[in-house]
């Protein structure tokens, strides 16, 4: 029953075929009523009719895609659709993905091909199908088709294979292609050398893009070298923070009259602001105008950007100012970087003054530039102002984020002003604004600056329990504040839970437990933790050192206190003269032999 229903499909569906089919009828029936039975006539019709006749190839192909498009599971039917025709001739194949026009389909098809014992993947088939998965940038499908059947697609098709998976991000199966093509003697162009560079970049894979440049090396390709290949290379360099040797080859190429475009030069100009080396900046500056390679915005942006980041606020200052004056056009982005460097240093009239002068230009104030002068009238203390502002944003349609949120309770808690960040901690859910680590790191700070040490402690487990992963910050407040209060047991168990979840405690935190412990009078332990902080090359501070000669003095371990006051010298640090004074008599009174035989060292440690 099902082959009677597969023949009706395939009849409803040719016309050829049910004109052929008529004629074979009536040859029949002529054959049947001749003497000749019909023989021959019958083996002509065959002929006409039989689908892999090449004049049929087309119109099964059509009809195949047909059904290939609208039938969900023809891969189940199609033999039996078509009993007599053989899918497995290579000119059917090309002839349907040619007609199909549809290159996953078609890989569908060659698939299903495969699982057939008797296909024999032909090498046009596979080149064809190659080819047209690279042309329709399926980089996935390409790499397994490639992997998954034994075929050699020609060099040029490589060489586009390596631009298709770069563009997908898989520059590494990118880079084992040039491997193949140099075994073949086949060399690529340089263009697509340098798309491979790029794309190593573009996907933060230095690694391979070194790998590449020893392979140019290798097969003599840096002979051909373009301004974009050093661009890419000098970029390179810079992202491994290399950048004196980016610095080299700059010099190199532009001796071999080869100047990169400009941002290749804006990639080093970054480099050399996060090295803090301002000199090669201003010579890179000179040097890009010297190769008709004129500074533009960006450029200035990352000086700009870099100056700030490095705190150097009032340079960045000058080199903004400097630029309009050479009739650049500062952008939003600029404005916001500066501005935020202008809070940073208090300069809120300056600050306030770029603010309208952006807006006169055509700029609206976006969210990020609303927060840098947020945090700059909570930096000097102006929280009216700050809040003011605040509600201006929000009343813009600026949403209320972490972020803002954020720099608002900061500026709340640095001028003494808890109680109220607090309450504006707790609007934050209402307000569909998620706490984060730095929210409540700043609550804890707040409230241990003020001493309200069981808020804080309050707030940590409030953390812990919200699933959050605390950060060093949070520990070092309360711990400071713990040993401050004389809950120095306490500190240290957070000392060892902070230990324990792999944070590396801030240098100053070892001073507190070893101050707190000098209060508690356990001196000794305190020593112990200063000798553990020395053996890891970390500096104590002054006051630590004094503390602590101070309490062995007072337990009568003079010899202890003495050698902590040479490892205070050693570190080039001086004793109070009190502190001297107290131990001196000390001295007197339990060792008189030993400071009359060393009172003048004695005197000179200081």
């Amino acid at each position: 029953m099902a082959k009677i229903t597969s023949l009706v499909i395939y009849i409803r569906q040719n016309s050829r075929f049910v004109k052929n089919l008529g004629i074979y009828i009536r040859n029949l029936s002529v054959g049947t009523n001749g003497g000749n039975n019909g023989s021959e006539e019958i083996k002509l019709s065959e002929k006409r009719f039989n689908p892999a006749h090449s004049q049929d190839v087309t119109e099964v192909a059509k009809e195949v895609c047909k059904v290939i498009r609208s039938k969900p599971k023809w891969e189940t039917t199609l033999l039996s659709d078509y009993p007599s025709f053989n899918f497995y001739d290579s000119s059917f194949f090309c002839e349907l993905l040619k007609e199909l026009n549809n290159v996953l389909l078609s890989l569908r098809f060659f698939l299903w091909l495969s699982s057939h014992p008797e296909f024999v993947p032909h090498p046009v088939s596979c080149n064809t199908l190659f080819d047209a998965l690279l042309e329709a940038k399926a980089c996935v499908a390409a790499k397994y088709f490639l992997h998954s059947f034994s075929f050699s697609p020609e060099p040029a098709s490589l060489e586009g294979y390596i631009r298709c998976v770069c563009e997908g991000g898989l520059v590494e199966e990118a880079v084992n292609v040039f491997d193949v093509l140099k075994e073949t003697g086949y060399r690529p162009s340089i263009e697509t050398w340098n798309f491979a560079l790029q794309n190593c970049l573009k996907f933060g894979r230095t690694d391979l893009l070194w790998k590449l440049y020893e392979e140019m090396r290798e097969t003599g390709v840096l002979a051909d070298v373009s301004i974009e290949t050093v661009g890419y290379l000098i970029q390179g360099f810079c992202n491994d923070e290399k950048v004196s040797r980016a610095y080299d080859l700059l010099r190199q190429a532009l001796d071999d009259g080869l100047a990169p475009y400009n941002d290749t030069f804006n990639k080093l100009i970054y480099g050399l602001c996060e090295e803090n080396n301002y000199d090669r900046v201003s010579e890179i500056l000179h040097t890009m105008i010297a190769n008709n390679r004129n500074p533009d915005i960006f450029t200035y942006q990352e000086i700009i950007n870099g100056l700030c980041k490095k705190r150097k606020q009032l340079q960045a200052f000058q080199v903004f100012n400097g630029l309009k004056d050479r009739g650049y056009a500062p952008d939003m982005v600029m404005y916001t970087t500066m501005i935020h460097g202008l809070c940073k240093m208090s300069w809120l009239g300056d600050a306030r003054k770029l603010w309208f002068e952006m807006i006169d230009k055509g700029y609206l104030p976006n969210e990020y530039t609303y927060n840098a002068l947020i945090y700059g009238f909570c930096r000097i203390g102006d929280l009216d102002e700050a809040l003011k502002l605040y509600k201006e944003m929000h009343d813009r349609g600026y949403k209320e984020t972490t972020l803002s949120c954020n720099i608002v309770i900061a500026g709340l808690c640095l001028h003494g002003r808890t109680d109220e960040a607090y309450d504006f901690f707790r609007e934050m859910p209402s307000k569909d604004v998620v706490h984060d680590v730095v929210t409540y790191n700043t609550l804890i700070q707040g409230f241990c600056r003020e001493g309200k040490i069981l808020q804080s402690t309050d707030l940590f487990r409030e953390l812990l329990e919200q699933g959050m992963h605390p950060s060093t910050s949070s520990y070092t407040h309360l711990i400071q504040r713990l040993c401050e209060v004389g809950d120095v047991q306490e500190a240290k168990k957070m000392w060892n839970d902070m230990h324990n979840r792999d944070l590396k405690p801030m240098v100053c935190t070892r001073d507190h437990i070893i101050s707190g412990l000098c209060e508690q009078g356990c001196a000794v332990e305190g020593m112990e933790w200063l000798i553990t902080m020395l053996k890891s090359k970390l500096k104590p501070q002054k006051q630590t050192f004094d503390k602590l000669v101070k309490s062995l003095i007072q337990i009568g371990k003079l010899d202890d206190s003495l050698s902590v006051i040479d490892s205070m010298f050693r570190l080039g640090y001086k004793l109070e003269e009190g502190t001297l004074n107290y131990l001196l008599n000390k001295l007197c009174k339990n060792k008189y032999q030993f400071v009359q035989s060393h009172l003048e060292e004695i005197i000179n440690f200081n």
